[in-house]
């Protein structure tokens, strides 16, 4: 659900051009929850990139959220909810048992489900981003547009880490932030050139800007249209001119 009382929230996830002319399908893939729970407005964003080298990678990225967002929704019910790292180790811990489930039952190994993990868990006290791998998480924790945590890369280009990788609870990245979010996106690494300047690791402030307003002007029955409109944008000319990879975004505003 991406639209409560207070946090509206879209996202989409598009198969690149070049998936497309190969007949490849989207390994991106994202889940979002807004929601008011006893301690007040509730986001969570998830986005997860199979890795173009695994054989299963979509299969991955799929599982992954599927965990993800299974620990969040038990957390709530039990209303056991605290920010802190031990949530973000935790969900990468429920990931990866289940893809250790879905590669013993297949006869695949880990590797052929790797898949990078990316967040943001909010509450109106405090929030965290979580991030194994590339893609990037932009938000405003009150002093404008930031980028949470810088995207991972390896020696060579197109390298990065994956929560399958053995060592992905040392991997993980997180950060807190104390008080209430506004603006919040989660997005894969083929927007990040897009996305980000990548010379000071910043936002690229444009092009966050009219989906932020977009969805601070729009009204419950504006989310149908506004999902329509985002993966339109995501399908342009305009993008696929400068990424031919699978592209994912969500983004969210808190409204007062």
């Amino acid at each position: 659900m991406g639209f409560s009382l207070s946090w509206y929230a879209i996202g989409a996830s598009v198969t690149g051009t070049s998936h497309i002319s190969t007949n490849r399908v989207c390994e991106d893939s994202c889940w979002f929850q807004t929601d008011t729970l006893p301690n007040g407005p509730f986001l969570a964003v998830f986005v997860a990139d199979g890795a173009g080298s695994a054989s299963h990678g979509e299969i991955g990225a799929e599982l992954a959220m599927q965990a993800a967002a299974e620990k969040v929704a038990e957390k709530t019910a039990k209303g056991e909810f605290g920010i802190a790292d031990e949530l973000a180790v935790e969900c990468v811990l429920a990931i990866r048992m289940r893809l250790e489930s879905y590669a013993a039952e297949h006869s695949l190994v880990m590797r052929d489900l790797a898949c990078t993990f990316l967040g943001v868990v909010s509450l109106p006290q405090a929030s965290l981003a979580m991030q194994i791998g590339d893609g990037g998480i932009v938000l405003n924790a009150g002093k404008g547009l930031e980028l949470a945590i810088v995207p991972m890369s390896g020696e060579y280009a197109n390298m990065t880490s994956f929560v399958t990788d053995e060592n992905a609870v040392k991997a993980l990245q997180t950060r807190e932030y104390i008080g209430q979010l506004t603006e919040v996106a989660v997005f894969s690494d083929g927007l990040q050139r897009i996305a980000l300047q990548l010379a000071t690791n910043t936002p690229h402030v444009p092009f966050f800007s009219p989906f932020f307003d977009a969805l601070r002007r729009a009204t419950p029955e504006d989310e149908d249209a506004l999902h329509q409109a985002l993966n339109n944008f995501l399908n342009s000319e305009r993008v696929n001119s400068r990424t031919d990879d699978d592209k994912t975004l969500v983004v969210a505003t808190f409204n007062e």
